[in-house]
């Protein structure tokens, strides 16, 4: 839980940038935080959002280190080349977005990466907003041993035919029933991408299936609501979305 940290315990931290094997036995850069210690720790897989592998992100890795989690986020744009966040997502939508296929692989070489520690627990979940919650749901259900996920208003989950491309090619909502881990979701429902409307249709999906799902939806929230550095903001429906997320990943993956 948030700001439940013990004031006579020792904390520290570890936070580098580290080369894994992504899709196709690719090297790619990684951002890892891990507490110091031998743990054994639960892992976590960050997905980020379009804006790009940005300073956010490295915030969010290390906000999971300090709660106790071996979390690594992967440069899933990398094969667009290097620059400043702006200047490489600017490229990624030039190019017409990064395929599934390879995100699906970057994410599964991160699984892996983590697992392979030793100090890890041998378990790891995967959490992602806006287009990264689209690729969390997307790699929970396509790569095989995610403990958990947490999909952050993934915009795109459903999607109609007509918005597919080569890139992406099958809505992951298509993908539904492949899905082998609890899944967590949250959303605002001011956003327009997903509008409420998505949400209730992939909640319909999931319940056909049979799925472990948790869904919660902030009212007066929109889309963003985590990034406090934007007027998306919202700090209420922020922090108790971090709880729920915290509590979520605690029960499946530190147990």
């Amino acid at each position: 839980m948030w700001n439940q940290l013990r004031t006579d315990e020792y904390e520290g931290m570890l936070a580098e940038t580290v080369t894994m094997t992504g899709h196709g036995g690719e090297p790619v850069h990684a951002y890892l935080a891990r507490p110091l210690g031998e743990g054994p720790f639960p892992g976590v897989v960050l997905v980020a959002h379009m804006p790009g592998w940005d300073e956010i992100y490295r915030e969010f890795t290390r906000r999971f280190a300090q709660h106790g989690y071996v979390a690594i986020c992967p440069d899933i744009y990398q094969q667009f080349g290097f620059g400043t966040p702006e200047e490489v997502s600017a490229k990624v939508r030039e190019g017409g977005g990064v395929p599934d296929d390879d995100v699906v692989g970057d994410c599964d070489g991160a699984k892996n990466y983590v697992k392979a520690q030793p100090y890890s627990n041998g378990k790891t979940g995967i959490i992602g907003t806006c287009s990264g919650g689209r690729h969390t749901f997307l790699a929970a259900c396509r790569a095989q041993g995610f403990n958990a996920a947490v999909d952050c208003w993934g915009g795109g989950v459903v999607a109609p035919k007509e918005s597919l491309t080569p890139a992406r090619p099958v809505a992951p909502i298509d993908y539904t029933e492949q899905l082998d881990c609890p899944l967590l979701g949250l959303f605002g429902n001011d956003d327009r991408n997903p509008v409420p409307e998505d949400v209730d249709r992939l909640e319909e999906e999931l319940k056909k299936y049979g799925k472990d799902y948790s869904f919660h939806r902030y009212d007066g929230a929109g889309h963003g609501f985590w990034y406090h550095h934007t007027e998306m903001y919202r700090p209420t429906q922020a922090m108790d979305a971090w709880n729920k997320t915290f509590e979520f990943f605690a029960e499946h993956l530190q147990t």
